[in-house]
């Protein structure tokens, strides 16, 4: 990801009071990514997703197994050495198999590729929450800077009225001035009190949103750092036309990363589809054993001579004996490992898997996949005619912001000449109080105006530098 920059000119040097450290906007991006609880769950999605490409990569590779059992048995059976038995019995048998795909049209391939871009399109949304997280506390950020500044207007404001009040009172109490004079800048002074706490409410309101996004506790101190508006770099607006804008922007922002690589996965997916639709070729093998308590084996044995028969001879009995003697076999219990040795088995073998007809369920899965592409193709689409739309309207904003902040820079200068006309007029008595609040208040309305359309400015052009994907400078 390219990591949005951000430089605070002028504020490389800040002062930290004691037990309490400013916060310039670079810390707080970098907090806000690290902690935001959307753009953690994006890293956990994005893990989840790495584990699946992992796994299907690992998928490749034969597979291997062992097993085995013991039990007892009753009644016929066969045992180890393959003779029936009536009998209980405890046996026991153990097999490693394995297996192997040997050809199955890329199938598995396709669908680890499939995966990994699935990862790829997971990582890069993650850098699109962490961008938007960026560009909302930037804002919030702006909106402390532009509160804490209608704050000091509002200050400044108030303290002229309490110094043309502390005036007027000693002419009206040297009887130069009625004493409605004193009444309407007391008036005056109570509104303007009221919008001074206003704006002092306004600043700790931006400041618990940004804490909200950065999800910070909104009890912990928080104090930022306030570099003057009138240093915070802002480029040419002939610079940002939205042409060569979006051109950059279909480059470098993570949303077109998340649609080419969901693109290429849903591509990847259809193809793996469409290989299981077709036979394939495996090989296998295992290799077994098996006990059983009742098998016997030969522990010895001994050359007897006995008679086979007997034979009457008038009259007379006589035994009949072999012509050789014959082999008298004696049998025991076959040891476990004996056994083990000898009933090992193996087998290897091929294995051939057709699809015929499973109720059209893989070609159903084919069709949806190819479905898939199409509605991902569409989304890109979308999404880049809405980058395209949105560029522009950011441009048209900024320009509309631009024409605004000069024509109130001008309001400012005009107001601030009539009042310093008033001034002197009220001071010599040739204004009533009445017309100097009313020019007092034209002059704070259009600093207040000022301000706001010099932070709106500020901002519309953040924005159209942030749609570059380059990062935002501040």
């Amino acid at each position: 990801m390219k990591k949005i920059l951000f430089v605070l000119p002028l504020v490389l040097f800040y002062t930290i009071l004691p037990g309490q450290e400013k916060w310039d906007l670079r810390k707080i991006v970098d907090y806000a990514t690290a902690n935001n609880i959307t753009v953690k769950q994006a890293d956990v999605q994005a893990s989840i997703s790495g584990l699946i490409y992992k796994q299907s990569r690992l998928s490749q590779y034969p597979a291997a197994s062992f097993s085995g059992n013991t039990s007892y048995n009753n009644g016929p059976s066969q045992d180890a050495s393959f003779n029936i038995v009536n009998q209980g019995y405890f046996g026991s048998n153990l097999q490693l198999q394995t297996s192997a795909d040997i050809f199955n049209w890329f199938s598995k391939k396709n669908t680890m590729l499939a995966n990994q871009w699935e990862f790829e399109a997971s990582k890069a949304s993650t850098d699109k929450l962490k961008n938007d997280i960026a560009l909302t506390v930037a804002n919030n950020y702006l909106q402390i800077l532009l509160a804490k500044e209608q704050e000091e207007i509002a200050q400044v404001q108030l303290q002229q009225t309490k110094a043309q009040l502390s005036y007027t009172r000693k002419l009206v109490n040297a009887g130069s001035l009625p004493e409605l004079n004193a009444a309407e800048l007391e008036a005056q002074e109570a509104r303007d009190s009221a919008n001074y706490i206003n704006a002092k409410g306004n600043v700790v309101q931006a400041t618990l949103v940004l804490k909200s996004n950065m999800n910070m506790d909104a009890a912990a101190p928080f104090e930022i750092v306030v570099p003057p508006v009138e240093l915070i770099p802002i480029e040419n607006i002939a610079d940002l036309q939205p042409d060569a804008v979006y051109a950059l922007a279909t480059v470098n922002l993570p949303q077109q990363r998340v649609n080419d690589f969901k693109l290429k996965a849903a591509q990847k997916f259809a193809e793996a589809a469409k290989g299981d639709m077709y036979p394939s070729i495996s090989a296998f093998g295992s290799l077994g054993t098996g006990f059983n308590s009742r098998a016997n084996e030969i522990i010895g044995s001994q050359q007897v001579i006995a008679p086979i028969g007997k034979v009457s001879i008038s009259g007379t009995d006589y035994s009949v004996f072999p012509n050789q003697p014959f082999t008298d076999y004696s049998y025991g219990k076959t040891a476990y490992f004996r056994q083990i040795d000898q009933n090992f088995r193996q087998s290897v073998g091929l294995s051939l898997s057709v699809p015929i007809f499973n109720g059209a369920q893989l070609r159903t899965t084919w069709e949806r996949s190819k479905l898939t592409i199409r509605n991902v193709e569409l989304q890109k689409e979308g999404d880049n005619q809405k980058i395209k739309q949105d560029i522009y309207q950011a441009y048209n904003a900024a320009t509309v912001a631009l024409e605004k902040f000069n024509s109130s820079e001008k309001s400012v200068a005009a107001s601030q000449r009539t009042y310093d006309f008033a001034q002197k007029r009220y001071e010599v008595g040739m204004l009533s109080t009445f017309e100097l609040i009313t020019n007092q208040n034209n002059l704070f309305r259009a600093k207040l105006e000022n301000v706001l359309n010099q932070f709106d400015y500020v901002f519309k052009m953040k924005v159209l530098e942030f749609y570059r994907g380059q990062g935002l400078k501040l």
